[in-house]
């Protein structure tokens, strides 16, 4: 408005034209960062199975109260914090713990919201409701990242708090006060120097610039699956000299595969892998999934004749009157 009133139309749409690319890059930076917070929400479950006497109705987890009985049926998402009271099943908790390896549920054990049903039918009584639901508090948390400021972010707004009003003011003193004491000043060449003043010193860069960047780290940390609390926790990796991580399903995927077979004596490659998947049919764990998948056949389960797991050592079948071992360096020195 100043430029075209000294009647430098140029210089005004400059400056509005640079205002319009930078406040474009300002929506295309918060809108990849939106997306990728988003992306992360995809555990929010879409409806509960809720059991009203012998009908089950499809309803939003919002309408599912403290004691209501709901049914989880294999692949769906568990809606709100529960207990199980009937039935047995394998679920996968990676969304909320990283652990790639699934957890047995059982009649008596703590079922979370989050985790995905694999296998079997679960009956649960609902403890919490919906809002205060473990899923719903990790949602609230990345919603509401962007709340906790860094140092450096309370800092800029502090500063632009009182710098701000002193730029305006300083720009009309310097527009108004020169043409009333200098001999032959002009209104118009003031007017025009405070605009270039307030043009330059607009703190501008430094609002926006700030919280922006610190947005756009946590929407690129959602990208990658990884949840930061606020902005003060991303400032404060600046002082982090140790990082201590959980390895399966953080640093690695949990996902195995045979890649080599090495038989001794005078065991072949295929009688190896067929022995080790007789061992392993009755295990869940990501190994033992990995060797009935090389072994790519169905395990015919009647010929095991015997079948023992010894805890923390490994597994132990009798197969066509053969004892097979399967397991740690324990479990072979035992």
């Amino acid at each position: 408005i100043g430029a075209f009133f000294v009647g430098e139309y140029p210089e005004g749409v400059a400056v509005m034209l640079f205002y319009l690319v930078g406040e474009l890059f300002q929506d295309i930076a918060v809108g990849h960062s939106r997306k990728s917070i988003r992306a992360l929400m995809d555990i929010r479950p879409d409806y509960a199975n809720l059991k009203v006497g012998d009908e089950i109705r499809k309803v939003s987890p919002e309408e599912v109260n403290i004691g209501d009985i709901i049914i989880v049926k294999p692949g769906e998402k568990v809606p709100l914090d529960g207990k199980v009271i009937e039935g047995n099943s394998m679920v996968d908790t990676a969304a909320l713990t990283g652990e790639s390896v699934p957890r047995e549920l059982g009649p008596g054990d703590d079922a979370l919201s989050g985790f995905i049903n694999k296998n079997g039918v679960l009956t649960i009584e609902v403890t919490k409701d919906f809002g205060d639901s473990t899923v719903s508090k990790i949602l609230d948390l990345v919603q509401n990242a962007s709340s906790k400021k860094a140092p450096t972010e309370k800092f800029i707004t502090k500063f632009a708090r009182f710098y701000t009003p002193i730029v305006v003011f300083g720009a009309l003193a310097l527009a108004i006060i020169p043409p009333l004491v200098i001999p032959g000043a002009t209104f118009s060449t003031w007017i025009y120097r405070a605009l270039v003043f307030l043009v330059i010193s607009c703190p501008c860069a430094l609002v926006i610039s700030i919280p922006l960047g610190f947005f756009g780290g946590i929407g690129g940390a959602s990208k990658r699956g990884i949840l930061v609390k606020g902005s003060n926790y991303l400032d404060a990796l600046n002082n982090v000299e140790t990082v201590v991580f959980d390895k399966t399903g953080t640093l690695t995927k949990g996902i195995f595969e045979v890649v080599d077979v090495n038989p001794q004596a005078d065991f072949t490659d295929e009688e190896l892998i067929e022995y080790a998947a007789f061992a392993e049919s009755h295990s869940s764990h990501p190994i033992a999934l990995s060797i009935l998948k090389a072994y790519n056949k169905d395990v015919d389960i009647t010929k095991i004749e015997d079948y023992e797991e010894i805890a923390g050592h490994g597994i132990l079948a009798k197969v066509g009157g053969k004892e097979i071992l399967a397991g740690n360096s324990k479990l072979m020195n035992k």
